[in-house]
């Protein structure tokens, strides 16, 4: 699989697992669990949680799929925002040590920029670091302005940001700035994860085509061109084992110029600078 690394020199899958919506309700967590299992099984060995989701039972699904697999998994997390000062950062991280059963994660992150000072979250982290709890540390929901800031304070390893067809705007900027400083970005809901959004997407008759083309579906298609651009790493959630399959089989897709062309007629990159899409 096609590997993307970060500035410290760890190296991963461009193809990783997300957990947002995992761990909210008792009844789907063997099925959660399974399916993070398949997705390792499979060379997905990125796994990308938060203490949000499920007030920390994504991290508990996590924690069970990885039980007795640690040296296999870079596990990343985030803590909120209200959570994000000094002592805040430093708790926030023990419980979801707690949660996930582990003793260190390879990436923390900042879930998006609240009212504490960035420099204040970025102590937090360098001391979370310092004493062995974090291995890399960076920031999610952040525009080219606020990661100009923030490497001025740290060394930032990524921005976990939402990039698809449909919300290209990062490439106008962000995306150029941080491929020139060897900075990585995380694609998180690379299919969209909002009903009319994800039609909008997933509907599209260009999309079609070149799914058709290619014999894979749209959403095969739609993934794999997030994981053909250079320096991305792609976080789509799955809890059908099949739909793990069809993610993993995504990144073995290769896509011509052409394809790209249709692409970009279907779904116009951005020619001027956005305001940065979120969830």
């Amino acid at each position: 699989m096609k590997t993307v690394k970060f500035p410290s020199g760890s190296t991963v899958p461009a193809l990783g697992q997300g957990t947002w919506n995992m761990g909210e309700e008792a009844a789907r967590k063997r099925d959660e669990v399974r399916a993070l299992q398949l997705g390792l099984d499979l060379g997905m060995t990125l796994i990308d949680t938060a203490e949000m989701y499920g007030e920390g039972g994504a991290e508990e699904v996590v924690g069970e799929a990885i039980a007795g697999r640690r040296d296999e998994v870079y596990l990343v997390s985030k803590v909120y925002p209200h959570n994000a000062s000094f002592e805040g950062t430093q708790a926030a991280c023990e419980r979801s040590l707690r949660r996930l059963k582990v003793d260190c994660l390879d990436l923390y992150l900042l879930h998006w920029q609240g009212h504490f000072a960035l420099a204040e979250t970025v102590d937090g982290f360098e001391a979370l670091k310092k004493a062995g709890k974090i291995k890399d540390y960076g920031v999610s929901n952040f525009d080219l302005e606020s990661m100009q800031d923030a490497v001025g304070l740290g060394a930032i390893a990524t921005d976990q940001v939402l990039y698809n067809l449909c919300k290209r705007g990062i490439e106008f900027d962000l995306l150029p700035w941080c491929r020139q400083q060897g900075i990585p970005l995380m694609a998180y809901s690379p299919l969209e994860s909002h009903g009319r959004e994800q039609a909008a997407l997933l509907d599209n008759p260009g999309l079609h085509a070149v799914a058709h083309a290619h014999g894979v579906t749209p959403a095969q298609i739609a993934l794999a061109w997030v994981l053909h651009q250079d320096g991305v790493i792609a976080i789509p959630k799955a809890t059908d084992l099949a739909h793990v399959r069809a993610n993993r089989a995504a990144a073995e897709i290769k896509l011509s110029p052409q394809d790209l062309a249709a692409l970009d007629r279907a779904f116009p990159p951005p020619r001027r600078s956005r305001a940065l899409d979120m969830r």
